[in-house]
């Protein structure tokens, strides 16, 4: 028997930083030293109190199914952190999703239709086009690159994008691959456009914590955008949970009420005891975030200095943990080579619509960091 495929599962490709990271993972069950810093993982451990408060959730019992949305307690600390942020969303506006990738799917599945037009801005996180190719969706793409990566600079092309036909546009800023923040004239010209297309935005928030020389802006909380902004956010940067899977979505009650109708009949509902882990997050972790978040700081800086004196001008980001690094033409081959005769693993800049780059996540030690770029020299690749 051969078995035939849907074509939505056809339309897409594996996830290129997932392959790298499996990769790596397979040289170091074979011995093999790998620096990797292909992965988007905090290299600190989730904060204490929020080991504790997952370990007493399971003690008292918070081990059954937790209402769809996310339990009461959670869905209210966050939506008093979003206050903080400007963006009034009630909790009633929020669910609570095993995963920030999960609620992306979700926003994805509930917002795009077959056909339907979706405008990234490149470089792009990986997941994304697929994601619109599983839902069905078409995709118009703005190239950052020319601009160091920043928003404001490519505004025309940005109104090119942007149509009556445009369904959806997706803003992922503090951005990965790049780290670029986007500034605020920038995000008022994306909230114009919306608003003129009457097209939904997307803000993709995951990185607003990890920010140095720059603020992120909330595109929700701009005038006019509280209609037609969803909101995506977690714990796995911030609070260095990536394996706790814990994210949560936040937009108007429409879209909440049609989204919940897709986490119900998939995972149903994230996992109960980690919701109350992500409730002592919220409440009792800022000085955490900031000592990590410190880290990265000098960490950034250490990347800069160890490729210029290499030759290489790293063009740094103001937000979360990673430099895009210019390589070869052929960053596929470049970043094969670097795992297989360097042992560093990176990703592929072609990944993220950036060919001719490789993303570097600095999430690791200094002594790592250091490593990682002799390695690359002594291997003839910078």
């Amino acid at each position: 028997m051969t078995m035939e495929f849907a074509d939505r599962v056809t339309r897409v490709e594996p996830s290129a930083t997932v392959a790298v990271s499996n990769l790596a993972s397979q040289l170091e069950a074979d011995g093999v030293d790998v620096v990797d810093l292909s992965v988007g993982e905090p290299d600190f451990d989730t904060p204490q109190a929020v080991v504790d408060a997952g370990k007493a959730a399971i003690d008292d019992g918070h081990t059954g199914y937790a209402p769809s949305k996310g339990v009461p307690e959670l869905r209210e600390a966050i939506a008093d952190s979003l206050g903080e942020r400007g963006l009034p969303y009630t909790d009633d506006q929020i669910i609570v999703t095993p995963g920030g990738k999960q609620g992306l799917f979700e926003t994805f599945q509930a917002l795009v239709d077959e056909g339907d037009e979706v405008v990234l801005l490149d470089p792009a996180w990986v997941s994304y086009q697929a994601m619109v190719k599983l839902a069905g969706g078409t995709l118009k793409r703005v190239d950052l690159t020319p601009h160091e990566f920043q928003l404001e600079p490519a505004l025309d092309e940005l109104g090119e994008a942007i149509t009556d036909d445009t369904a959806l546009v997706v803003v992922n800023s503090p951005n990965n691959p790049t780290g670029a923040v986007y500034s605020e004239t920038a995000l008022e010209a994306v909230r114009d456009l919306a608003v003129d297309h009457d097209a939904t935005v997307l803000s993709d928030e995951i990185y607003d914590r990890i920010t140095y020389d720059a603020d992120a802006i909330s595109l929700g909380s701009l005038d006019g955008m509280g209609d037609r902004t969803v909101t995506l956010n977690g714990f796995s940067k911030a609070y260095s949970m990536t394996g706790w899977r814990l994210g949560y979505i936040a937009g108007p009650d429409e879209f909440v009420d049609e989204a919940s109708k897709i986490q119900s009949h998939s995972v149903t509902c994230a996992t109960n005891f980690v919701q109350h882990a992500g409730v002592a997050a919220l409440e009792e972790c800022d000085d955490f975030v900031a000592e990590m978040r410190d880290a990265f700081a000098d960490r950034r800086e250490l990347v800069v200095d160890l490729f210029a004196e290499e030759g290489v001008d790293v063009p740094i980001g103001d937000g979360a943990f990673y430099a895009m690094v210019p390589v070869a033409d052929d960053d596929q081959e470049w970043c094969e080579t670097a795992i297989e005769q360097a042992h560093v693993a990176m990703v592929p800049g072609g990944a993220f619509g950036a060919g001719g780059y490789a993303r570097m996540s600095y999430a690791a030690s200094e002594e790592r960091l250091r490593e990682g770029v002799e390695r690359l020299a002594d291997a003839d690749l910078l």
